[in-house]
């Protein structure tokens, strides 16, 4: 498709995704800072340094833009989440260090993300990729076990965790955290 248009389609085309992308990131930013009550237009525009009216050239309602910034933190995590999958070593012990990061470098995308789920409870546009976090835990766990319930513990789990760790109610402690996804993987401790 590319080889056939000229550069000048090209370039803009560049430019437009290159702009959308900063949209987004301006986005991210304003919920980072001010929650997403405080996401409108007028406040990413400024965020991103341009006019209100690009912004909704871009994205003509504000829930376009709130699910544009929640896929964006949604693929890190689908990324993130994906690597431990297909890399080597222990899978529960990759998403206790993913989890326990919400602590440190990575809590304002956390925050972010939490907010945005929170959101998705009263805006339906946003739901499908609010799952998305648990249905990556949930392909994650079914790597491990083929118990539907143990599968669903483990995305429950991983989503009490993350919440637990961003407000300080449990240590952030990958040790702490893997000894806590294990037990939810492994189900209860005595037969019944």
């Amino acid at each position: 498709m590319g080889d056939h248009e000229d550069h000048g389609t090209d370039g803009r085309r560049a430019r437009g995704r290159r702009r959308r992308a900063a949209i987004i990131e301006a986005a991210l930013a304003v919920v980072m800072r001010d929650g997403t009550a405080g996401l409108t237009h007028r406040a990413v525009a400024e965020q991103a340094g341009i006019t209100t009216s690009l912004t909704t050239y871009y994205f003509a309602t504000l829930d376009d833009l709130l699910v544009a910034a929640l896929t964006s933190v949604a693929d890190t995590y689908t990324a993130r989440v994906r690597q431990i999958i297909d890399g080597p070593g222990d899978k529960l012990r990759g998403l206790a260090e993913l989890l326990v990061e919400s602590a440190g470098p990575g809590r304002e995308r956390a925050l972010a993300e939490r907010e945005l789920c929170t959101l998705a409870a009263r805006r339906p546009a946003l739901a499908p990729v609010a799952r998305r976090w648990r249905e990556d835990v949930s392909e994650l766990a079914a790597t491990l076990t083929d118990d539907p319930q143990a599968i669903a513990a483990l995305a429950v789990a991983s989503d009490g965790l993350c919440a637990a760790v961003l407000i300080d109610s449990i240590p952030a402690d990958v040790d702490y955290v893997h000894r806590v996804l294990t037990h939810a993987l492994g189900g209860p401790l005595h037969d019944h």
